[in-house]
């Protein structure tokens, strides 16, 4: 057996890019873009000198790559950072956010000196020189520069704090599969006219799973408006041979980047030297004439710290000490050139002294700019031509595109109001992920498709395909597919999908939802949800009235119920990955356990308008029950977040508190008949979410759920028992709390009564602990 990668039946193209074919730039341009490059390497090097901190090497090896981007091939309008139908520079590789910054601040200087008319008039959306003395600096920081000149507090790695920043990205990978969502959002939106989004990566940076996950679903998307940059230095943090190199073995993987963006599916073009501007910018050309509905990489042979005086992986997180003569030394090619001195350190190192040295050597390079002014226009001039482009060539959304802002229009849509068919009568069945699954629906109905859905292989099983119902079938591609709203996240690929659905959802055009077993998906989605959370808040630091882009993440098949598959899968952890472990309004979790506790819950938590939704729906049928006639709140009173299930006729003999579909089922068909039959009489509060409870003002909650009521209240919970301390706190009630693992062993296998009767919940436990509480056994020692 033989094998090759036969590019022709696969619909893609290899381009070696030979040197003499690339054009020589004309002079000035030429002259302009070596005079700004030598700008940046000696920013980056000052940036990395006055912080102590930071990624010079990669910053500088892919300096000249993005440069001849952001002034030659993309189009945007410098003065609207906000502009969602401009190009978009993403950089994946988190860690060359320093060089992000120095050339963000330098393009802003050339424009301040040339047309200061066309930058925002609000310093927040403009990336000022001052603002690099918030470089890695806390928003608390109180140097005197850093509050005189109010100084954006940049982070380490990228966040929307900076203009024309759109996704927080630093954790490995998750920037590609947040970019590559981007891009599909975009192209979704906008078709044929998408703009184009440019992916600044290294080497090392495609190493991760969820990359093959994200490019995977790039290729097979369609996503033509993609561009992969690679700087390929082969330096990772500890390896300087990440990749192989012909016949060298790569410490890390036995693939060079060419091959893989091409077994990918991808357009490929290769540069022989990163830093030659024109094979760059032919480069640049080339990719965007490519017409054969792929995404297309560009893969640059660079140097990591080139010309710095530090190469390799010694650059990567590490520099020059502070104003040591190697210091000195990356900085004498620009004062040769311009004639300008920087300054020398001189006195104790205290923050104020090292902020003083730091303004006068950001002085100093726009001296520079300021005292080269046919370079500066040069630069200026392509800056503006970019706007120009953007105003002659505008990206309108097409015509049919959805309108996700009816979703928030004054009474499209009630959590106390059922539209026909969503409402599931006593004694019928349904499953919570089918009834997850039509309220989407309904809301893409309803915004004329702003829900794309994906799964991990499961779209049938997680009902994640009903979501899409009469939308087309099979899964959505601009060209072949364009009205199904189900998209291919790679396969099995909870990793990449979690990125690309915070990513569609970032313009606010779209709303993605994926799905998979929440053992697998909670954990795996945590970091994706994390940085859309950053991303949403550090956004208002700049534009406070942009409000949250929610996405969603199905956790199915939860908790024991899906005893069948095995303890691997039908596992209580995963609320804990989210419950209560996000800042603010980043998270909303559900725990239903009615399937009518679906639509109110669900279309509260959108209006809420979280960063993130995050559903607990379990995978078998469920009897509807007919909770009027048994005494039981409806289902709107989820919406609280905590609510009395079942109120006591008079002084309860105890309070009860439940969470999870499994133990409240189990209350209700095995206690609830033998409360009856007693008479005892007891509060029983269900928690249905813990983060709309807290959006609740402090006499609210007080008032539904008494600090008296978790001291002497027990619990049953289907999740772990970090879940269950917040409403529990006597002593003697966390000894008669149950849950899964109480035993301490995880379950076997089996249907999720069994499971749940190992647990010692089901109904007849149940009733047996409720006994031994009511009648006072098992007391704490006081």
């Amino acid at each position: 057996m033989s094998y090759e990668l036969n590019l022709k039946e696969r619909g893609i193209e290899f381009v070696s890019l030979k040197p003499e074919d690339c054009p020589t730039l004309p002079s000035d341009q030429q002259d302009s873009l070596e005079f700004f490059d030598l700008c940046y390497r000696t920013l980056c090097a000052v940036m990395f000198n006055h912080a102590s901190s930071g990624h010079p090497g990669g910053s500088v090896s892919s300096g000249r790559i993005v440069q001849s981007l952001v002034f030659n091939r993309m189009d945007y309008d410098i003065g609207n950072p906000m502009d969602r139908s401009a190009d978009v520079i993403s950089y994946a590789a988190g860690h060359k956010a320093l060089g992000l910054y120095a050339w963000s601040a330098l393009r802003n200087e050339v424009v301040r000196l040339v047309a200061p008319d066309q930058l925002p008039e609000d310093v927040r959306q403009q990336m000022r020189l001052e603002d690099i003395l918030g470089f890695r600096k806390n928003p608390i920081t109180s140097t005197p520069l850093f509050r005189e000149f109010g100084a954006k507090p940049l982070d380490g790695h990228p966040t929307p704090e900076t203009p024309f920043v759109w996704l927080s990205t630093g954790p490995s990978g998750v920037g590609v599969a947040t970019s590559v969502g981007l891009a599909m959002t975009l192209k979704d939106m906008h078709r044929e006219s998408a703009p184009a989004v440019h992916i600044i990566e290294g080497e090392g940076g495609m190493t991760p799973g969820r990359v093959a996950e994200a490019l995977a679903s790039a290729a097979t998307s369609g996503l033509d408006n993609l561009y992969f940059h690679v700087d390929w230095n082969q330096a990772s943090i500890d390896s300087n041979a990440v990749t192989r190199d012909g016949g060298t073995p790569g410490e890390y993987v036995q693939w060079d980047p060419c091959e893989f963006l091409l077994m990918q599916g991808f357009n490929v073009i290769y540069v022989e030297n990163g830093f030659d501007f024109a094979q760059v910018r032919e480069a640049q050309k080339r990719a965007e004439a490519i017409n054969n509905g792929r995404p297309t990489g560009i893969v640059y042979r660079t140097v990591k710290g080139w010309k710095y005086g530090i190469e390799g992986c010694k650059s990567h997180g590490a520099g020059h000490g502070f104003y040591s003569p190697e210091y000195l030394e990356s900085l004498r090619p620009f004062e040769e050139k311009t004639g300008i001195t920087f300054p020398r350190f001189e006195g104790e190192k205290d923050p104020v002294q090292v902020e003083q040295a730091f303004y006068e050597s950001l002085l100093a390079i726009r001296s520079a700019f300021e005292h080269n002014m046919a370079l500066t226009r040069q630069l200026a001039d392509w800056v503006l031509n970019a706007r120009q482009r953007l105003l002659d060539a505008p990206r309108a959304l097409r015509e049919d595109a959805p309108v996700l802002a009816k979703l928030y229009e004054d009474g499209a849509i009630s959590p106390l109001e059922r539209p026909e068919g969503l409402v599931y009568e006593a004694g019928s069945k349904q499953t919570l992920r089918g009834a997850l699954s039509q309220v989407m629906h309904h809301v893409n109905v309803l915004t004329g498709g702003a829900v794309l859905a994906a799964a991990a292989d499961l779209y049938g099983s997680t009902n994640v395909a009903g979501i899409t119902k009469g939308m087309g079938s099979g899964f959505w591609h601009p060209l072949s597919n364009p009205e199904s709203r189900l998209f291919s996240a790679g396969g099995i690929a909870e990793d990449a999908m979690g990125g690309i659905s915070s990513g569609i959802a970032t313009m606010g055009h779209q709303i993605a939802v994926g799905s998979s077993y929440g053992a697998f998906i909670a954990p795996l989605n945590v970091i994706c949800a994390k940085t859309h959370g950053i991303g949403m808040q550090t956004l208002r630091h700049r534009a406070p009235d942009e409000p949250n882009k929610t996405f969603m993440i199905v956790c199915g098949h939860a908790g024991v119920k899906t005893g069948e598959d095995g303890p691997t899968h039908a596992e209580p952890q995963a609320l804990q990955v989210f419950q209560e472990n996000f800042p603010g309004d980043v998270m909303i979790t559900l725990t239903p356990w009615d399937p009518n506790d679906l639509w109110p819950l669900t279309v509260e938590a959108l209006l809420q308008r979280p960063a993130v939704v995050a559903p607990f729906v379990t995978r078998p049928s469920e009897v509807i029950v007919d909770r009027e006639a048994l005494g039981l709140a409806p289902a709107e009173a989820s919406v609280k977040g905590v609510y009395k299930l079942l109120e006591a006729n008079g002084t309860p003999d105890a309070t009860l508190v439940y969470q999870g579909s499994d133990v409240a089922y189990a209350f209700v068909s095995g206690v609830l008949p033998r409360l009856k039959e007693t008479g005892m009489n007891l509060d029983v509060y269900y928690v249905s979410s813990v983060e709309l409870f807290d959006r609740l003002d402090e006499a609210e909650r007080e008032a539904i759920f008494p600090a008296a009521k978790a001291a002497e209240a027990m619990m049953f919970s289907g999740f772990t028992v970090g879940t269950t301390y917040r409403w529990v706190t006597s002593e003697r009630g966390r000894q008669f709390t149950h849950y899964p693992w109480k035993h301490g062993q995880f379950l076997g296998s089996g249907p999720g009564d069994v499971c749940l009767e190992q647990a010692g919940m089901h109904g007849e436990a149940q009733w047996g602990i409720i006994q031994k509480f009511v009648s006072g056994g098992l007391r704490a020692a006081s």
